[in-house]
C-alpha cells in the first residue's frame, strides 16, 4: 500500500514539474519533508542527504568555477574558433566548449561565451548559439564534473552499495556519443542551421538592426501629443521602430490605426531596433519606460539576460522595484521569437529574457548583479583576471582535476585547497561566494537525494521494477535498458537533468536487480540519458540562455535537436551493454 501511495504521490509531483508553476527546488523539498513526516524516510537520512560528500564536492566545483568565469582568455579562444566557414566554426566551437565543459560548470562556459558569441560581426550568432548549448550538455557526459547529475547519481551509486565513479568512467561511451552529437549538427544542411533567420526579412540579415524588443513609452500629463492623431504626431513610420499597440485604462488598442487619436496617460508599445530606442526621447511629452528617464538614457544601453540563478523569475518590475534594485531602467524586454503585450512592468519575467537597461554609474556596483544577469554587451559586470592571473587559475583547476583522477587525493580534498588560494591571492571573496552560492540547487539536489531514499525504502521502485520486467521480460534484459534509458530521457526533457536523474535511478536499480545482472549499465544509461535534453528548451538551463539571444522558437530546437538526440541516443544504446556487460550479478 506505501509503496502505490508512494508511486501516485511521484505522478503528482511529475505533474507539478511540468506545470512550471513552482521550481523544482520548492516541489523536491516539499516532497522530501512529506516522505520524512509520513515515516517513509528517517531524519538521519534527510540530514545526511543534504551534507552528502557527493553535493558537497559539487558546491565547491561552483565555487572554484566562479573564478574561471572572470579570465580574459576565452576571449582571445572565441576570435579564433570562428575562423573560416560557418561549419567548420561551428564544428570548432562546439567541439571546444564540449572539452571546456567536461571539465567546468556548463552554464558557466555558457555565459562566458554568450557575449563573446552575440558582439562578434563575422557570423550571425543565430547560427552559432544552439551549438554552443548543445556542446555544453554534450561536455557533460565526458567526466565525473561534466555536469551536476553526474556527481549526483555517483553519490547514489555509493547509497546503494556500488563503487562511486572515477573521473573518466563515462568517457568511454560519453566520448563517442558527444563527437556524433557534434558532427550531426555542425554538419547540419544550411537550410537547417539557419532555422532561426528562414522567416526573417531581408532588413533583419544584419544581427544587430534584427533585435525584436518589446518597448514601453507613457504620454504624460501636458504633453502636446495628447488630442493629436498618430499620423499627425509622426509616429506611424518611426526609423527602425513599429507601434504595436496602445494601452488605454486596461484596454488594448491593436492594431493602432494613422487616424488613432492619443489621450493623457497612454501606453505606448513599440517592436524595433534597439539602436533606435533613443528616437522615442525626440518627442517632447512621451516617457519612456518609466520616470527620471532623461538621465538614464544618456547613460549606456546595455543588454543582458536573466540568469538561470536569479530569483527575478516570475516577478515583474514592479514586484522588485527594479530601478532601485539595479540602478537601472527597463527600456526594452524580449523572449525568444515571443510577442510581448502590456505594460513593462506587469510582465512576468522569465529565466533568459533579454533587458535592454539604461543604467546608472552604479550600476555594476550593485549587489547580485552577476548572479542576475549575463553581459552582452562589452562591459563586464565584474573585474576580469589578468592574463596572468587567469593562467594560473586554469593550471591550478588543472592539477585538481589530474591529481583526483590519478588518486593522489580526493576532488572534494583538491577542490578545497584550491578554493583556500584563490580566496588567499584574493582572486575569490567571501562576499561573492556568499552571493553566488547555489542555494536553490543545494535544496535541489538533497532533496532529490533524500526523495531517492524513500522510493527504495517504500518499495516504490520494487514496484516500478515489476512492472519493466513484466513489460520487458520476454524481450530480454537490452530492453528493459531501452527502456529505462527512455524514461530517463523523457523525464530530462519534460522536467530538469538532476531530477530526472533522482527518480530514474532507484528505477533502474532495482529493474537491474530484478533482471539478476550488473546494475553498472543500468546506472550509466541513467547518465548518458539524464543529458539527453535536446529537444524542448525549458528543460535545461543552457537552452533557455540562448533562446532568447539567437531569437529561437521550440520548433527551432525540436527541428535541430532531433537529429542530434538520435544520433546520440543510437551510440549510447549500441555502446553501453558492450563497455558495461549485462553480465549475471
Amino acid at each position: 500500500m506505501t509503496a502505490a501511495l508512494t508511486l501516485a504521490s511521484l505522478a503528482l509531483l511529475l505533474f507539478l514539474l511540468m506545470q512550471g508553476r513552482w521550481t523544482a527546488a520548492v516541489l523536491f523539498a516539499v516532497w522530501a519533508g512529506g516522505f520524512f513526516l509520513l515515516g517513509i524516510i528517517r531524519q538521519d537520512e534527510l540530514l545526511a542527504s543534504f551534507s552528502n560528500p557527493a553535493l558537497v564536492t559539487l558546491l565547491l566545483l561552483l565555487m572554484a568555477s566562479l573564478v574561471l568565469e572572470r579570465s580574459s582568455l576565452l576571449e582571445r579562444l572565441t576570435r579564433g574558433l570562428l575562423r573560416g566557414s560557418e561549419r567548420m566554426a561551428r564544428l570548432r566551437l562546439m567541439a571546444t566548449v564540449a572539452t571546456m565543459s567536461a571539465f567546468l560548470n556548463n552554464t558557466a562556459v555558457v555565459a562566458a561565451f554568450l557575449g563573446l558569441i552575440s558582439r562578434q560581426k563575422a557570423i550571425p550568432s543565430g547560427r552559432l548559439l544552439m551549438g554552443l548549448s548543445y556542446g555544453a550538455i554534450l561536455g557533460g557526459v565526458i567526466t565525473l564534473v561534466g555536469t551536476s547529475t553526474n556527481l549526483v547519481v555517483s553519490s547514489f551509486m555509493v547509497a546503494g552499495g556500488l563503487p562511486p565513479l572515477g573521473m573518466f568512467d563515462l568517457a568511454w561511451v560519453g566520448i563517442p556519443a558527444a563527437i556524433a552529437g557534434i558532427v550531426v549538427h555542425a554538419l547540419l544542411p544550411d537550410g537547417l542551421s539557419r532555422r532561426s533567420h528562414q522567416h526573417a526579412p531581408a532588413e533583419c540579415e544584419d544581427e544587430d538592426a534584427a533585435r525584436p524588443y518589446f518597448l514601453q513609452a507613457r504620454v504624460i500629463e501636458g504633453s502636446k501629443l495628447a488630442g493629436r492623431s498618430i499620423a499627425e504626431n509622426g509616429l506611424r513610420h518611426l526609423d527602425g521602430l513599429y507601434l504595436l499597440e496602445i494601452e488605454r485604462s486596461a484596454r488594448l488598442i491593436s492594431p493602432v490605426g494613422p487616424e488613432e487619436v492619443l489621450e493623457e496617460g497612454d501606453h505606448l508599445l513599440f517592436t524595433g531596433d534597439v539602436r533606435r530606442v533613443q528616437v522615442l526621447q525626440t518627442y517632447a511629452g512621451l516617457e519612456v519606460f518609466g520616470t527620471r528617464s532623461d538621465d538614464l538614457l544618456q547613460s549606456n544601453l546595455l543588454e543582458v539576460v536573466i540568469s538561470s540563478e536569479s530569483d527575478l523569475a516570475g516577478q515583474t518590475l514592479r514586484d522588485v522595484d527594479f530601478r532601485t534594485m539595479f540602478d537601472a531602467g527597463v527600456v526594452g524586454i524580449r523572449r525568444g521569437a515571443k510577442r510581448l503585450t502590456g505594460q513593462l512592468g506587469r510582465i512576468p519575467l522569465c529565466i533568459g529574457d533579454c533587458l535592454l537597461l539604461a543604467v546608472g554609474q552604479d550600476f555594476a556596483q550593485h549587489r547580485n548583479v552577476d548572479r542576475h544577469f549575463h553581459m552582452l554587451g562589452d562591459v563586464p559586470l565584474r573585474p576580469q583576471l589578468s592574463l596572468q592571473q587567469g593562467w594560473v587559475a586554469l593550471a591550478g583547476f588543472g592539477a585538481v582535476i589530474a591529481g583526483s583522477a590519478a588518486d593522489y587525493f580526493s576532488l572534494l580534498q583538491g577542490l578545497l585547497v584550491l578554493l583556500t588560494v584563490f580566496l588567499a591571492t584574493r582572486m575569490l571573496t567571501v562576499a561573492e561566494m556568499r552571493r553566488r552560492f547555489p542555494f536553490e540547487l543545494w535544496v535541489l539536489i538533497g532533496s532529490a537525494l533524500a526523495l531517492a531514499q524513500g522510493l527504495e525504502r517504500s518499495g516504490a521502485a520494487n514496484l516500478m521494477a515489476t512492472g519493466m520486467q513484466t513489460l520487458f521480460g520476454d524481450a530480454g534484459v537490452y530492453w528493459a535498458l531501452v527502456g529505462v534509458y527512455l524514461l530517463t530521457l523523457l523525464l530530462t526533457e519534460l522536467i530538469t537533468n538532476n531530477a530526472a536523474a533522482a527518480l530514474a535511478f532507484p528505477i533502474a536499480l532495482a529493474t537491474a536487480r530484478s533482471f539478476g545482472v550488473d546494475p553498472t549499465a543500468f546506472v550509466f544509461i541513467v547518465l548518458y540519458g539524464a543529458s539527453a535534453g535536446f529537444l524542448i528548451p525549458s528543460g535545461y538551463q543552457t537552452h533557455l540562455m540562448v533562446m532568447t539571444v539567437g531569437r529561437y522558437t521550440t520548433r527551432n530546437f525540436v527541428k535541430a535537436g532531433l537529429p542530434v538526440s538520435l544520433a546520440y541516443s543510437a551510440v549510447v544504446l549500441t555502446l553501453t551493454p558492450w563497455v558495461f556487460p549485462l553480465t549475471p550479478s
